[in-house]
């Protein structure tokens, strides 16, 4: 199953987008998110997906401090860029004053970990990262199982506007070392690539 888009009215407001997409009845184990103001529901991930997703999160719990959190389906919001985004995994600081119930700002995000599903490539690779970029989140690491040469992860880094310089690059079954407060070298030989 591919994505599906929902359109909105272009004239409607960033407030009037979240109601409708905090309160619009979406399908059961879907994942909904606003990506450049339109929303998009697309199937829960696969299994392989999950994988990447909890191997990189076993490592994360090694080394984040004890007031940090990794959130799987934590929503984080970018209001400039007209984006609700879901990650596979958040690293944040805990926040239990948070204003919303169903999303934070993205700003506190200090990670930001996405795996591509053939569908929605394009949104890792293109929409998410700018969002993230202009929003300030220091690390975007991309895990592109359906890279054009082949399964490859990239760190991305120091934001600035709407773009991340990539950091580093790894084939899979190589090492991708995540810089400080991380200090953590991935080993992405556990990944599976298809």
């Amino acid at each position: 199953m591919s994505a599906l888009t929902v359109s909105q009215d272009p004239e409607q407001s960033w407030d009037d987008l979240v109601r409708f997409w905090e309160e619009m009845e979406w399908p059961e184990g879907s994942k909904v998110e606003i990506i450049e103001g339109i929303i998009t529901v697309s199937p829960a991930p696969a299994y392989r997906h999950n994988l990447i997703a909890a191997r990189i999160q076993r490592r994360l719990y090694s080394v984040i401090p004890q007031d940090w959190e990794i959130f799987q389906t934590l929503a984080i919001a970018v209001p400039s860029r007209l984006g609700m985004l879901i990650p596979d995994l958040v690293v944040a600081p805990a926040h239990e004053d948070s204003e919303a119930e169903t999303h934070i700002p993205a700003a506190l995000a200090e990670l930001v970990v996405e795996v591509t599903s053939k569908s929605n490539a394009r949104h890792d690779r293109v929409s998410k990262p700018a969002a993230y970029a202009s929003a300030g989140v220091p690390l975007y690491l991309l895990v592109d199982r359906w890279a054009p040469d082949g399964p490859t992860a990239i760190l991305y880094g120091d934001p600035q506007g709407d773009v991340y310089r990539p950091l580093v690059t790894a084939k899979f079954g190589e090492p991708i070392k995540l810089p400080a407060p991380f200090d953590l070298v991935i080993d992405t030989s556990e990944f599976p690539a298809a």
